[in-house]
C-alpha cells in the first residue's frame, strides 16, 4: 500500500523587526497568510478578495487580452515595485488586480527573475472591494500617480458597475475623468471597448 503524500504547507516567515527594501520583501517570498503588499517598508496583509471581485477580474482579463496591441500583455496580480525609493531604503509595491505591460517588461522579468517596474506598466486596474474604497481611490490613486504610471482604471462593481479613467497630467498628478457606466470606449492608451455590464453577468 503506498502512502498519499500530503501537500506542503507554505513557509510561514515572521512580521520584519524593520523597514524593508523592495529587495527584501521580494526575498521573503509568497507567505500562508495570504495576499502581500510593501507600503513605505511595511509590509501590509490584505483578505482574500470577494467571488464578484475574481469574476470581475477574470472576465475584464479576457477582455482586454482580445483588444491589446501585439506590443502589450495583460498580468492579473502580479507585484510592481512603484521606484518610490532610492535603492536600499524603505520601498514600495503594490499588487494591481490587472496590470497591461510591455511585452519587453515581461522578457526581462523571466530573464532577471524581478518585479515588474512602474516604467514597464501602460495601465493598471483596481477593483474595488468593500474594504479597499479609500485606498483605491487615493492612495494608490496617489501612488500610481507618484510612480509614473501613464494609466489607471478604477472598477467599482457597485450598482451600476463603472469605470474611473485616471490619465498623468503632468506635475499635477492624475487627472480624472468622470464615472462611465453601460460602455467604456477609449482610443488611449490603445482602442478598446467595454461592456462593463457584462462582465457581471
Amino acid at each position: 500500500m503506498n502512502a498519499v503524500p500530503q501537500p506542503k504547507s507554505a513557509s510561514r516567515w515572521e512580521i520584519p523587526d524593520h523597514l524593508l527594501t523592495i529587495e527584501e520583501y521580494a526575498a521573503l517570498g509568497e507567505t500562508d497568510t495570504g495576499f502581500t503588499e510593501l507600503v513605505e517598508g511595511r509590509v501590509v496583509m490584505s483578505p482574500s478578495p470577494v467571488a464578484d471581485h475574481n469574476i470581475v477580474v477574470f472576465e475584464l482579463g479576457q477582455h482586454l487580452a482580445g483588444q491589446l496591441p501585439s506590443h502589450l500583455r495583460v498580468l492579473p496580480e502580479t507585484d510592481v515595485n512603484l521606484g518610490l525609493a532610492p535603492k536600499g531604503k524603505p520601498g514600495f509595491s503594490r499588487r494591481p488586480d490587472l496590470l497591461i505591460v510591455e511585452r519587453a517588461g515581461i522578457a526581462r522579468i523571466r530573464r532577471d527573475g524581478a518585479m515588474v517596474r512602474a516604467e514597464e506598466v501602460a495601465v493598471v486596474i483596481e477593483v474595488v472591494s468593500p474594504g479597499s474604497k479609500r485606498t483605491d481611490y487615493y492612495v494608490k490613486h496617489d501612488e500610481y500617480a507618484d510612480a509614473g504610471i501613464p494609466h489607471y482604471w478604477i472598477i467599482d462593481t457597485s450598482e451600476p458597475i463603472s469605470l474611473v479613467a485616471c490619465h498623468q497630467a503632468g506635475e499635477f498628478g492624475y487627472l480624472d475623468a468622470a464615472a462611465v457606466t453601460g460602455t467604456f470606449t477609449t482610443d488611449v492608451p490603445f482602442p478598446v471597448k467595454l461592456d462593463l455590464d457584462a462582465l457581471l453577468d
